[in-house]
């Protein structure tokens, strides 16, 4: 009799939740460790992750070949190959450590999520990210890397609600406008937290706005998440009184929160702002509320700001691509594994030291034409200053760009080709060829409900 490698959830989000209540203090305390602790953390978990990594999967044993994990010191880390994507799927069944793990069966677990996800064996979650804007990646994690991953996104909340009184007796409701499907982190917070203090509420973000804006006012939540391209459209709803919630808090996470979109979101909903980076491959960070600074847990990855060359960036300058090294996952061992995201390295905190950083949004979503390069601020620069445009998408061709843009009301798109021709031309791509058309809706991916906003040839 073949037993099926697919089990029910229930089991595995009550052993999660479990270890979450379990670890929460210290998990609490962590935000406070300093450099110095947090780098005697590192050096211990990279050595464990090195030596399992050596045993367990064949990929890394070929790539890690002479390294003594033992000894290994963070100061050597640099000498070790950078894992790209593009590596990590081409040889996925070798990365693995669990022989009973393939791609195959990862493939048929995320095919067959919807609003939970479809464990495998008791123990292993799978999750899909970057559909959208170039090759799949394929993530398998364990028990382990998942109550890491969604303590590092949850243990501030938890700290700030202690230190003003403490958790409601009901716990608090979340209101989450991000992906309907499981297969992305922010479609899975629903089905992880139920029955926790922290729940979350899924509106999914691919509805029409007004039934977003229906379900929102019929849960009155005590806290607003989601999108903040999705949350500055809601805004507006609720400035003009078609939506009447009173939130205490707002979380932004998965798109870079753009200055005119906080503005929008602050102003509607008279509530602080919390934005939060959460990458699928365990990278996670929150922000202070209304900070523009995002604090990283430092204390479960490695992370290491690169430029083209794969060399340190120095504090203040944008990195071409971050290095990640996961030091909870030990399924899918990810080390040096490359992130296409530019961050600017803050100065240290006071009270801790994690790394502290801006996120400037993917690498690639800058546009090269040979020689010039042209970054996203040039053209949102001129969108800011179009108020009638609550969203975009920029395509590039071989001699411009095309924008399709959402409007609220008409807009006058010869002038703003006019304006983006220009501010193109002084970013130094002389006689761009510019299309604008208006559009009533963006296609969005299906599981995560994500849109890229800037689109290479």
């Amino acid at each position: 009799m073949t037993t099926s490698p697919f089990t029910p959830f229930a089991p595995l989000r009550e052993r999660v939740q479990a270890e979450l209540l379990r670890r929460a203090p210290e998990q609490i305390a962590r935000l406070g460790w300093s450099a110095a602790q947090i780098a005697a953390r590192q050096r211990e978990g990279l050595r464990a992750l090195l030596a399992h990594a050596l045993e367990r999967s064949p990929f890394h044993a070929r790539r890690l070949r002479g390294v003594d994990p033992a000894r290994f010191e963070l100061a050597d880390l640099p000498r070790l190959p950078v894992m790209t994507k593009a590596e990590m799927m081409d040889a996925f069944d070798e990365v693995l450590t669990d022989r009973r793990l393939s791609r195959a069966l990862a493939e048929q677990a995320l095919a067959e999520t919807r609003e939970e996800p479809r464990p495998l064996f008791g123990e292993y979650a799978c999750m899909s990210t970057g559909g959208s804007s170039g090759r799949r990646g394929v993530f398998v994690l364990d028990c382990e890397a998942i109550v890491c991953f969604i303590s590092s996104l949850s243990r501030a909340t938890l700290k700030r609600l202690l230190e003003s009184g403490g958790l409601p007796p009901g716990g608090v409701t979340i209101a989450n406008v991000a992906a309907a499907s499981a297969v992305h982190a922010t479609g899975g917070a629903p089905a992880w937290t139920r029955g926790g203090p922290l729940a979350y509420v899924g509106i999914p973000v691919t509805l029409p706005l007004a039934e977003c804006a229906a379900r929102l006012e019929a849960l009155q939540p005590d806290a607003l998440a989601g999108y903040p391209s999705a949350l500055a459209r809601l805004a507006r709803e609720q400035r003009e009184a078609r939506l009447r919630i009173a939130p205490r808090s707002v979380t932004t996470s998965s798109e870079t929160l753009l200055p005119e979109w906080r503005a929008a979101i602050r102003d509607a909903f008279g509530a602080p702002i919390v934005d939060m980076f959460g990458s699928t491959e365990g990278l996670v960070g929150t922000s202070d509320p209304d900070d523009t600074v995002i604090t990283f847990n430092s204390d479960a990855c490695i992370v290491e700001l690169v430029d083209e060359r794969g060399e340190p960036v120095p504090e203040g300058s944008p990195s071409a691509r971050v290095l990640l090294t996961n030091l909870a996952n030990r399924a899918q061992p990810l080390i040096r594994y490359e992130i296409t995201d530019r961050f600017v390295r803050a100065p240290a905190a006071k009270d801790h030291g994690h790394l502290r950083a801006r996120v400037e949004g993917r690498a690639d979503d800058v546009l090269r034409w040979g020689e010039t390069e042209v970054h996203p601020l040039v053209i949102r620069s001129v969108l800011v200053k179009t108020p009638a445009a609550q969203d975009y998408q920029v395509r590039q061709t071989p001699a411009g760009i095309e924008l399709a843009v959402l409007a609220s009301e008409p807009l006058d798109l010869d002038g703003l080709r006019r304006e983006l021709g220009s501010a193109l031309a002084a970013a130094g791509l002389r006689s761009a060829e510019v299309v604008t058309r208006s559009v009533r809706a963006f296609e969005r991916n299906p599981e995560t409900g994500k849109l890229r906003r800037f689109i290479p040839l």
